[in-house]
């Protein structure tokens, strides 16, 4: 069996974190792993409160795993501060982790900051150059490029920028577009639109965890990984056109869902 390690935050409720990576990985028939960064008190309308596990005790739960049983894809979330990445790129580079996919979480679907200021650059040196894929959305692309994203072009120049930063591959997440959800996929030097209508749902909780390990899923798998973005992104489609309806605030996915692999 194909194994994923998942190393990020906790969501209580199930909705993001790493209870969805678990999940994503789960619905694709994979064993799933965890390593966790952050506690988290959040649920549907927001969070609340965040207590960082130490640096020292997230490289030690990634030595467990590596030790015994090596994962065949990492998939990154929320790493918070510094040390942090600084503890986690350490140990990737020391068991030569491959398949690396990075969501770089910033900001929460609430508005909450889940990386400080100062770790954004740690996240750029350390941890980009190992990635086989960096998957942020807009609001994150325009912090890692410098610039506003509003249209398509905007999303072809950060792309463009964004790819060198890791191992030239880069997925800009369209999903805050006002009329359609189309990614761009930046690959092999070489730009892939892949195209989705926007779905009358407003419970999209987790949808960029989900998406991220389902990729880090295919990569496991050994599908190639602009295949595996586009199998990871049906799913994805399927997850939220299911439209599971549960909280007080913007409700998190179905995960167990038919969908065309």
């Amino acid at each position: 069996m194909k194994t994923v390690l998942a190393i990020a935050g906790t969501d209580p409720t199930g909705g993001a974190g790493i209870q969805t990576d678990l999940k994503t990985i789960e619905a694709h028939g994979l064993y799933g792993m965890a390593v966790i960064t952050v506690v988290i008190a959040q649920n549907t309308t927001g969070v609340f409160d965040m207590q960082p596990v130490s640096a020292a005790l997230v490289a030690k739960q990634i030595d467990c795993v590596f030790e015994d049983i090596r994962p065949d894809a990492v998939k990154l979330g929320m790493l918070y501060d510094t040390d942090i990445i600084r503890a986690v790129a350490e140990r990737l580079r020391a068991y030569h982790a491959e398949n690396i996919v990075l969501d770089p979480v910033m900001l929460s679907s609430s508005g909450s900051a889940l990386l400080r200021p100062d770790a954004a650059k740690a996240l750029l040196d350390e941890l980009f150059p190992l990635c086989a894929l960096v998957t942020p959305n807009l609001q994150e692309a325009a912090a890692i490029c410098g610039h506003t994203i509003r249209s398509r072009a905007d999303m072809e120049r950060a792309a463009q920028a964004i790819a060198p930063l890791a191992q030239g591959s880069v997925l800009v997440k369209g999903g805050h577009l006002q009329d359609c959800a189309d990614d761009l996929l930046f690959a092999d030097g070489q730009l892939h639109w892949l195209p989705a209508p926007r779905i009358d749902n407003p419970n999209t909780h987790g949808t960029g965890c989900t998406l991220s390990s389902a990729i880090a899923c295919g990569l496991a798998q050994g599908i190639p990984l602009t295949d595996s973005v586009k199998r990871a992104k049906r799913y994805l489609t399927a997850c939220i056109r299911y439209g599971l309806a549960l909280g007080h605030g913007s409700g998190p996915l179905q995960h167990k869902v038919d969908w065309d692999e």
